[in-house]
């Protein structure tokens, strides 16, 4: 019976011990949420732990031994322990206000007042100058000191922006030394900034912080205009700057922070624009080049040497995009200023000089970042470069329909290249330089010849001719939708191009007819207004029909090799005869001209009309506009 008791009562106690546990665990569970919001409210950094703390496995109770006669109580399950509330954000607008803007905002206030109790001081001559700069530099290093106390405790942006104060307070202390008090020489001081600059370089490299390599950046730069003394210094100026331009360099090769490129180049531009307003002339020439074209090639080379972070952003891929072009235009735009007196020669082998690193340049990218996408964006955009540089040298280098004409050799050679190597890119730009061609062809350029056919306009209309045939040839060959738009396009541009040049022949072949007869040569009669007018009738019956006949060479052509894009070129082509010989031909030619002009019209259209009746092609048959077929195919 004491055995039977004993057990009983162990048996009984076995609930209150599981109560006893579940108040435990939710005793840990609010210890827990109270020490989280401790560590949110002082900013103390977590150590990453599971968002679901484990579950603790449950003490095994022994099993009570099976007695006779007594009822066993069904074990409860396992509560599990409440995690803890989600903490706010960080990032709301309540904790940047507090943990940001207010600690700057009461920087400002200490600053400002202490710099009314420095003023204060100052106007009363309680301190001299050597102490206002003594008690600037001791501040300044203060501060900086200071704030590693905040960011060895986690307050890495409080302690940051402390250093920004100290650092800036450095540098306005140093030039007030110089410029203001003449208590220290100018290499003094430009060594202690230049020390300055160095000592925050080093913090941001071993404090993995970007931020602070940005103010070493702005410090350096802003050191020659701060020790300026209006004195023509270039060698010493640039050859600092580059040592900045070096280190800024060196500093995103190791580490991701291309930002920093668009700092450095920049300071660097400003300084230069600074430097040649005041102080360039003709005479400086050789190393004003000479250090335009080391930082051109060290901005030029960045992108390629730049560390890529982890995280790449489509952001920092169009920096680098914008930095290679903003300083491939610099420095072109540099270059063509300082040669435009001397001779713009030399300023296009610059430009083709150019040209030929950025394909260099291009094939570096293709290989070092082979398979990604910022590495062919890299090769194309100084690829693009490439092309814009020789397309910018030609017309520097040629005059007159030169220009045009390299244009389209050059549209040839980049269609050629783009055939070789399967690039869009390439043949956009092709068709770019061709556009560009035809434009200057048909707007700008004046040709002055006594020659018909055989002369410099007709051969640069046959130049771009043979272009745009190439064109349509080569899009031909791609087969898809893309390609057979583009020829079609091509063959257009083709026929009308050919159809001016045909007609611009023989406006001059009536206009030199017409030299003699023109009122103001010579005395004026009648016989010589007849004649005038006999010429002008001949013009224009002439233009119709050259039209018709263009119109039925296409026609014929479109039938022969079954294109339905040809044949429509040369219905537009008809209907615009047909309404110039209704609407002009009828008032203006003589009785003959019109007879001819409506009777070789008419036996036009009724052969056209005749073969697209008897379908002897079997036009009706086909399903869509066949592509121009290759020879050999």
């Amino acid at each position: 019976m004491r055995q039977e008791s004993v057990l009983s009562e162990e048996h009984l106690d076995t609930p209150d011990l599981a109560a006893q546990i579940r108040e435990l665990r939710e005793l840990i569970s609010e210890l827990t949420r109270r020490v989280y919001r401790l560590e949110q409210t002082l900013g103390v950094e977590r150590p990453s732990i599971p968002s679901t703390p484990p579950t603790p496995h449950p003490i095994p109770a022994a099993a009570p031994p099976t007695v006779p006669g007594v009822r066993e109580t069904p074990a409860r399950p396992a509560i599990p322990v409440a995690a803890p509330r989600a903490a706010p954000t960080e990032n709301d607008l309540e904790s940047r206000i507090g943990s940001h803007w207010l600690n700057r905002i009461g920087i400002a206030a200490v600053l400002i007042g202490v710099s009314y109790f420095l003023k204060f001081a100052f106007e009363n001559n309680w301190i001299g100058p050597a102490g206002r700069v003594t008690i600037g530099l001791l501040a300044g290093i203060a501060v900086v000191v200071w704030s590693e106390r905040f960011r060895s405790r986690g307050y890495r942006a409080f302690s940051y922006s402390l250093k920004a104060v100290g650092i800036g307070v450095l540098y306005l202390s140093l030039w007030a030394a110089f410029q203001v008090y003449n208590l220290i020489p100018g290499g003094a001081a430009f060594l202690a900034m230049l020390a300055v600059t160095a000592a925050t370089g080093f913090m941001a490299f071993t404090q993995d912080a970007e931020i602070l390599a940005a103010f070493a950046l702005a410090g350096g730069f802003s050191t020659p205009a701060l020790l300026s003394t209006g004195q023509n210094r270039e060698v010493a100026l640039f050859s600092y700057v580059a040592l900045l331009d070096v280190a800024c360099l060196a500093l995103v090769a190791i580490r991701p922070w291309r930002r920093l490129l668009g700092l450095s180049f920049l300071g660097t531009l400003l300084l230069y624009l600074g430097w040649y307003s005041s102080f360039y002339d003709r005479r400086q020439i050789e190393p004003t080049v000479a250090f335009a074209t080391l930082f051109f090639i060290l901005f030029a080379i960045a992108p390629l040497l730049a560390r890529e972070p982890q995280e790449a952003s489509g952001f920092s891929a169009a920096f680098l995009f914008v930095l290679a072009f903003l300083n491939a235009g610099a420095y072109f735009l540099q270059i063509y200023v300082m040669f435009e007196e001397i001779g713009v020669s030399q300023t296009a082998w610059f430009a083709l000089a150019l040209a030929a690193l950025y394909i260099l340049l291009s094939q570096y990218a293709g290989l070092k970042y082979r398979d990604t996408p910022i590495g062919e964006r890299l090769r194309l955009l100084h690829l693009a470069l490439a092309v814009g540089f020789i397309t910018i040298a030609i017309p520097i280098r040629l005059d007159a329909h030169w220009i045009t004409v390299g244009w389209f050799v050059e549209a040839a050679v980049l269609l050629w290249v783009a055939d070789r190597i399967v690039s869009d890119l390439l043949n956009v730009f092709a068709i770019g330089a061709l556009a560009l061609g035809v434009i200057r062809l048909l707007v700008f350029d004046n040709f002055h010849s006594t020659r018909l056919v055989f002369n410099a306009r007709m051969g640069t209309h046959a130049l771009a001719i043979a272009v745009l045939g190439a064109v349509a040839w080569f899009a031909s060959r791609r087969g898809d939708e893309t390609g057979h738009t583009a020829a079609v396009f091509a063959v257009v541009a083709l026929n009308l191009l050919a159809l001016i040049a045909l007609s611009r022949e023989v406006a001059d072949y009536y206009s030199q007819q017409m030299v003699g007869l023109q009122p103001g040569r010579g005395p004026w009669n009648s016989s010589r207004w007849a004649e005038l007018r006999s010429i002008e009738i001949s013009r224009d019956f002439t233009y119709s029909a050259l039209w018709m006949a263009y119109g039925a060479m296409l026609m014929i052509v479109g039938f022969w090799r079954r294109l339905a894009s040809v044949r429509w070129q040369a219905l537009v082509l008809i209907a615009a005869t047909i309404l110039k010989v209704f609407v002009y031909d009828v008032s203006q030619l003589d009785r003959v001209y019109r007879i001819l002009s409506f009777v070789v019209l008419g036996v036009l259209l009724l052969a056209i009309s005749f073969v697209y009746q008897r379908d002897w092609l079997k036009l009706s048959s086909d399903k869509a506009d066949t592509l121009p077929r290759i020879p050999g195919e």
